[in-house]
């Protein structure tokens, strides 16, 4: 019984070792859409300072800051201009701008 077990994790062993080595990253042709949203995440400045979150953005965004557990704390659409909203709980929070994405912390 042990031997017959032995067997079975020598072949599971190997068979993961060889597709294990098969993984690896490949290059990709960069899309042109890629690198649009590259430019625009470029432009979307995110800042903090003193318990507020500074935006300054060329163009009109969607900006959503959630909790770290994923709770939804503010969506609003601003237009293209520098902007700050004050949040009032230290801790960490993820921002989206359009593109962007970002960890910030209070």
């Amino acid at each position: 019984m042990i031997k017959r077990f032995l067997v079975c994790l020598c072949v599971g062993l190997a068979g993961v070792m060889m597709s294990a080595g098969d993984r690896s990253w490949e290059e990709m042709q960069q899309n042109q859409s890629a690198q649009v949203e590259r430019a625009e995440m470029e432009q979307i400045e995110v800042s903090v300072k003193d318990g507020y979150v500074y935006i300054n953005t060329p163009r009109k965004v969607t900006v959503k800051i959630f909790s770290i557990l994923g709770q939804l704390i503010s969506q609003e659409e601003i237009p293209a201009g520098s902007y700050r909203m004050r949040i009032a709980s230290r801790g960490i929070y993820i921002l989206k701008a359009g593109p962007v994405t970002r960890r910030i912390t209070i």
